[in-house]
């Protein structure tokens, strides 16, 4: 099944003993009582008001303080935009409008994108982004930052600025190489993948494989970085040139990196980590390939060095951006679009059987599909202190109606911030 897949994508490409007994009881039986009695609710909010502006691919994260702090990427267009900058704005602990926008990251006379963010054991804020180095996707260059001082008004105070040279060695190489003896062996033409497109894409991989410049270049980030055990950092990165995905790891906070072995299928992409109670780690990924579209799946077993083959899960998606979590109480929430093709509705998605069902499910947005539908993606999700869920994703407005600024330009594109609690996922239909 898969391998028709890879070949659709090639044609579109061309996670007392009594008495100790009942407190332990209590231990675990209060907190579900109190989660299934609690009442639903949410709370939604645009960061700041719509303009014509790019803004794009945000992050949230909660402070030490119970703030909360959301970046994203701002400018007039993406790669091929050179004032393309990383942004960031703040939410004080019970207040209810955001702080004023401030410059989280920028390059000079380069776009930087993709950022994401995380709060590390030591307590520290990192963000993570690619610069783009020259206006294609394949030449990102990661970068971070690490700051102690986040929680003042404005802009973090950065005391750590790096690259995060990704090396992929020879063993990515015989990877990728090995993956496409595979799909040689075992293809079949058809109108979908004529033998010249298998061929053709075949051959860009492994020179692409071969080329040590290619292959250290073009991984960006997406989803949230993953803290194993409070020890293992596991970056998730991917890149749009090979079409397939990568972990970066550091056990020394950023000393050193190493990489996984390389999660290659047909268009797998901005991977997002969950742990099992078994201990191993799960990614679902966004489909960058054709219809039908499939949030991908692998998993690891040894912390996040090596991944199992890549196969579809049965979550639809539209090629577009997706983030799982682990919640306290050993569910998974899924934020993602749940269509194969627009992305014109947001769900949130809960699992109490580790990804087997998806019985609770409920939108942050659902526009009837048209031309004049919006377009509500690239979310982040976490969980709070308290238990409740905050989600941020970029707002886009697509219809006729749209105010215009003084320059006639359609105010149409914002962050927006929604909070709620399990309750109100389970509470819908």
């Amino acid at each position: 099944m898969f391998i028709n897949r890879f070949y659709r994508f090639i044609s579109a490409c061309a996670l007392g003993i009594s008495a100790c007994v009942f407190v332990a009881w209590c231990l675990v039986a209060l907190p579900i009582s109190h989660a299934q009695s609690e009442k639903p609710f949410l709370t939604a909010e645009l960061i700041f008001p719509l303009e014509h502006w790019h803004n794009h691919a945000s992050m949230v994260v909660e402070c030490p303080n119970g703030d909360l702090l959301v970046c994203w990427f701002h400018g007039s267009g993406e790669r091929t935009a050179d004032d393309v900058k990383v942004e960031g704005a703040r939410l004080r602990k019970g207040a209810r409008t955001w702080s004023p926008r401030f410059t989280m990251a920028d390059t000079p006379d380069y776009p930087d994108t993709n950022c994401t963010m995380f709060i590390d054991p030591q307590q520290r804020l990192w963000l993570m982004w690619p610069t783009i180095l020259a206006n294609t996707w394949e030449s990102a260059l990661m970068k971070y930052q690490i700051a102690s001082r986040y929680q003042q008004d404005g802009a973090p105070q950065w005391d750590v600025n790096e690259v995060l040279h990704v090396t992929p060695g020879e063993d990515f190489a015989k990877a990728v190489n090995a993956q496409m003896d595979e799909w040689e062996k075992t293809r079949v033409p058809s109108p979908e993948a004529p033998n010249e497109t298998l061929t053709a894409y075949i051959k860009r991989m492994r020179q692409l494989a071969g080329d040590k410049l290619a292959r250290r270049l073009g991984w960006m980030t997406r989803a949230h970085p993953f803290v194993l055990d409070g020890k293992r950092l596991i970056v998730p990165l991917y890149s749009d040139g090979f079409s397939f995905s990568l972990m970066a790891v550091t056990d020394d906070w950023g000393k050193s990196w190493r990489v996984s072995n390389p999660l290659i299928g047909g268009g797998n992409i901005q991977p997002s980590i969950v742990r099992r109670k078994d201990g191993s780690l799960y990614t679902l990924m966004r489909d960058n390939g054709p219809a039908p579209k499939r949030l991908h799946q692998s998993a690891s077993r040894d912390g996040g060095l090596t991944w199992s083959p890549v196969t579809d899960s049965a979550l639809p998606n539209p090629g577009a951006g997706a983030e799982i979590i682990n919640l306290r109480d050993g569910k998974w929430a899924l934020i993602y679009n749940d269509t194969e093709r627009d992305r014109n509705q947001l769900a949130v998605a809960l699992s109490d059987d580790e990804g087997q069902t998806w019985k609770w499910k409920r939108y942050l947005e659902q526009d009837p599909p048209s031309a004049e539908a919006g377009r509500y993606h690239y979310p982040s999700i976490m969980q709070a202190r308290d238990g409740s869920l905050h989600a941020t994703y970029s707002y886009h407005l697509n219809r006729k109606d749209l105010e215009k600024d003084a320059e006639g330009r359609p105010r149409a594109k914002t962050i927006k911030h929604a909070h709620f609690n399990e309750a109100w996922v389970t509470e819908g239909k």
